[in-house]
């Protein structure tokens, strides 16, 4: 039995299908679009067809841009020696965040997962193959993360890279700032351990 007119649950089925939305959110989102006015409902509407139409991938890195090169890729400020490997845009924005990385970006789009039949041809790999064939760059830090996805991931790549002589790096990882030992996992303590380094 429907309990909303058939317009609005699927508008609420439309809000489910989001990663992380479960059916009350969707419910909520649905009847706060419905009380917004005309004029902003509209603009909402508007505003993902519109993303949805006129973002596209980089040709260099992969990342989300408004046509053309990226910002990153664009700037003559960025250091081209230095790829950092992630596997989604949203991971560029983090890393960006910390004001630590001058280097350039590429984004796979994903992680090898067998389990949800994604594979090496459904990520883009090759852009980032011919890219350091090209020359110019001597150093690739791998930045997926630190799950079985993401490390076979960023070992897959390394053999990849291996032939172009180029230096391939990982992430660090460890105990997190503010952490406390008590409360670190044994994975965690042995990657602290083995990443550490002199002060």
């Amino acid at each position: 039995m429907e309990y909303f007119p058939a317009p609005l649950e699927k508008l609420v089925e439309q809000f489910a299908r989001l990663p992380g939305i479960g059916g009350k959110s969707a419910q909520r989102l649905a009847f706060y679009v419905l009380g917004l006015p005309e004029t902003e409902a509209r603009e909402f509407a508007d505003a993902i067809v519109d993303a949805k139409r006129s973002v596209t991938c980089c040709p260099v890195c992969q990342n989300f841009t408004a046509g053309g090169l990226c910002p990153i890729c664009a700037s003559p400020k960025r250091d081209g020696s230095v790829i950092c490997v992630v596997a989604d845009p949203r991971d560029v924005a983090a890393l960006e965040r910390s004001r630590e990385f001058n280097g350039r970006y590429h984004v796979l789009h994903g992680v090898l997962s067998p389990m949800n039949h994604v594979g090496p041809d459904d990520l883009a790999i090759k852009p980032l193959l011919d890219r350091v064939a090209a020359g110019g760059v001597e150093e690739v830090i791998m930045a997926t993360n630190p799950d079985t996805e993401g490390e076979a991931t960023a070992m897959y790549l390394a053999r990849l890279l291996k032939p172009f002589d180029v230096k391939v790096t990982r992430l660090a990882y460890g105990i997190p700032v503010g952490g406390h030992l008590e409360f670190a996992d044994d994975a965690t303590l042995s990657r602290a351990l083995e990443g550490r380094r002199e002060i």
